[in-house]
């Protein structure tokens, strides 16, 4: 494959363009690079040139390289060095992917969305998931690991592993499912404690005399489709892993990606009933906030009505009219004032008997 041009697209160089944000500072890095041979990982420190060349000239094992966040120019010459095709890596340096299985001859290209939950206090607006990304490049002798964002690292994936040569042996598709189960896990892990969320959420729309931010209910609504735009997408990648016998993948390994397409199903149901029980909950809410508002409009309105009694009744005695005999009645005042107490009194006993007070 001849040497790929330096790449400058849209976004990236320059003024940022309305479709791409300013990017910000990336770490541009190679957090590992290893040599695999028969499962073992082989001692001494290789650029990902020499451990290729070294692999290619034996014609056993293969290379791990693990970047984050890399640059055009670092991502520009791992893709002429390992031979990988121009538009997965433009993918692996923009991010900002949906989930996808893509195939370029022998080479697979998988995107996977990470997500991290954060913890926060029910009823604040706050960020609950965040997002990130992981780009697998899976060639014969080779596996790429591009990682966007600053959680979801694969550090624990690579060591369990190395601890496990016999599955290293089954060559660069055992770190292929080692990272889709690793990231699918993250969503079980996100999907309970948000599970958590949704159920204390519920319980504070529904306790009597409760305050609802109605915010707060908005906001985690939003977290849940942003974790279902994540996690959703990558149903289909799973299944062709897991059933389609013309991709590249050893049948063991099929098998176990169908364990991990099960898991993602049960994430997704999960994920979906969380969505309609915050429909469902953000119904209630509103609800119940126009039961308070007209609680509190019919207890202003009967105060309003006791109010409007004695200044009728002392409005009459403003108008200074020359003929008003009671006027002149030693016990008139008393009288009045006796007449107001009373029917607001009435007017009281009556409006609480009706539950408006």
């Amino acid at each position: 494959m001849p040497p790929l041009p330096s790449f400058h697209w849209p976004g990236r160089s320059g003024e940022p363009s309305g479709k791409h944000p300013k990017p910000k500072p990336r770490a541009d890095k190679v957090i590992d690079c290893a040599l695999y041979t028969e499962g073992r990982r082989q001692q001494g420190q290789r650029t990902y040139r020499q451990a290729l060349t070294e692999v290619r000239a034996q014609g056993s094992g293969f290379v791990w390289l693990g970047l984050l966040e890399p640059s055009d120019a670092l991502m520009a010459d791992v893709a002429t060095t390992f031979g990988l095709h121009e538009l997965a890596v433009e993918d692996a340096v923009l991010a900002h992917q949906r989930p996808k299985l893509e195939r370029y001859d022998d080479v697979l290209f998988l995107v996977l969305r990470t997500v991290q939950y954060h913890e926060h206090e029910l009823n604040t607006v706050s960020e609950i998931v965040d997002t990130g990304e992981i780009m697998v490049f899976l060639g014969p002798d080779f596996v790429i690991t591009v990682r966007h964002g600053d959680f979801t690292g694969l550090t624990g994936v690579r060591g369990a592993l190395e601890a496990e040569p016999a599955r290293l042996k089954l060559g660069p598709p055992a770190i292929l499912h080692a990272v889709a189960d690793h990231v699918v896990d993250s969503y079980v892990d996100v999907t309970q404690a948000m599970e958590d969320d949704v159920a204390a959420m519920e319980e504070e729309v529904f306790t009597p005399g409760s305050k609802i931010v109605i915010e707060a209910v908005y906001q985690l609504k939003r977290e849940v489709v942003e974790l279902r735009r994540a996690v959703k997408p990558l149903a289909l990648p799973l299944q062709l892993l897991a059933h389609d016998s013309v991709m590249p993948i050893p049948k063991e390994i099929r098998r176990y990606m169908r364990d991990v397409a099960d898991h993602h199903t049960q994430v997704t149901e999960q994920i979906t009933d969380f969505d309609e029980s915050l429909s469902a909950l953000i119904n209630a809410a509103l609800a119940k906030v126009s039961v308070q508002q007209n609680t509190d409009m019919r207890k202003i309105s009967a105060y309003a009505a006791m109010a409007a009694v004695p200044t009728m009744i002392a409005g009459v005695y403003g108008m200074n009219f020359d003929h008003m005999p009671e006027l002149r009645w030693t016990f008139g005042y008393p009288v009045v004032i006796g007449l107001m107490v009373l029917l607001c009194a009435a007017l009281y006993v009556n409006f609480h008997r009706n539950d408006w007070l």
